[in-house]
């Protein structure tokens, strides 16, 4: 840990405060549990920011949310009846149910992991 240094401004000292560089990987999933954050949970946001949590926690949860969606998809297309005959036969409905299925596991997404 660092030794907390201050600087004196008119009658005042205030910390020398700073923020440690961390490498921000996330991207959709992470955006929006920030944007979650901000305005429903400002306490939670603020204690994250000030123990230099909030990026590393971002990147977990966007990794943590890719992951499931990745490992949910094959099951809810499966059930779906979202094959490669069917994409063959008609790519338009193929589609269409790859895309609810991929909908629908952004839902279960979003109900455990971004706005928990």
């Amino acid at each position: 840990m660092t030794k907390l240094t201050y600087r004196k401004v008119g009658n005042y000292y205030l910390p020398n405060l700073y923020y440690p560089k961390t490498e921000q990987t996330y991207v959709k999933y992470g955006m929006m549990r920030e944007d979650y954050l901000k305005n429903y949970k400002p306490g939670l946001w603020n204690r994250l920011i000030l123990h230099a949590e909030l990026v590393p926690h971002l990147n977990e949860i966007d990794r943590i949310a890719r992951e499931r969606i990745e490992a949910m998809m094959p099951d809810l297309m499966k059930s779906a009846g979202v094959t490669e005959e069917l994409k063959q036969k008609d790519q338009l409905k193929w589609v269409g149910l790859a895309n609810a299925c991929k909908a629908q596991a952004e839902e279960i997404i979003f109900e455990e992991i971004i706005f928990s």
